[in-house]
């Protein structure tokens, strides 16, 4: 019986650690997307545990109109699905100012903006350290420049990433 009971065990062990994904430690690369006219971010996640991990985000514009920033943080939770796909969720938030140039009658002089995102999408993880992804990404302006303070986004964008 001694034996049985620790065959279950060690099955049902086995059988967890089949489904139990592995998270890159670290992944590198850039987030291309609308993101309120930011376009490309640099994209950096870190591990946390074995199915969460932080994402952040820098994008930054430099035009003759406007210069800009945009840092997002979030926390996410990765679940898998099959043969490389995973799909994850989180939530988290960001900073950002933007900067007019003069122009003839626009004497909006832009500022800083703070926002709340979640976060929703699906990824696959190929045999090589490169990650894809595609994500939702909804926000909402909290307070500072009202450009970006009263506003509701919804970004769509497309993660490409080396995983070290």
């Amino acid at each position: 019986m001694k034996i049985l009971k620790c065959l279950t065990g060690f099955l049902f062990l086995f059988t967890i650690s089949m489904n139990a994904q592995e998270i890159s430690n670290h992944a590198l690369g850039l987030r291309l997307g609308d993101s309120d006219g930011f376009g490309a971010e640099i994209s950096y996640q870190k591990s946390i545990g074995r199915t969460n991990r932080a994402e952040f985000d820098l994008g930054w514009r430099d035009s003759r109109n406007f210069s800009a920033f945009k840092l997002a943080g979030l926390y996410q939770w990765v679940r898998p699905i099959e043969g490389g796909f995973n799909w994850y969720y989180g939530v988290g938030g960001g900073l950002g100012s933007v900067d007019f140039s003069p122009v003839l009658g626009n004497n909006d002089d832009g500022g800083v903006f703070v926002f709340a995102a979640g976060d929703i999408g699906i990824e696959y993880h190929f045999d090589i350290p490169l990650l894809l992804s595609l994500d939702f990404r909804p926000e909402v302006g909290l307070i500072g420049y009202d450009g970006f303070s009263d506003n509701f986004d919804f970004d769509i964008g497309l993660g490409v990433r080396y995983l070290f």
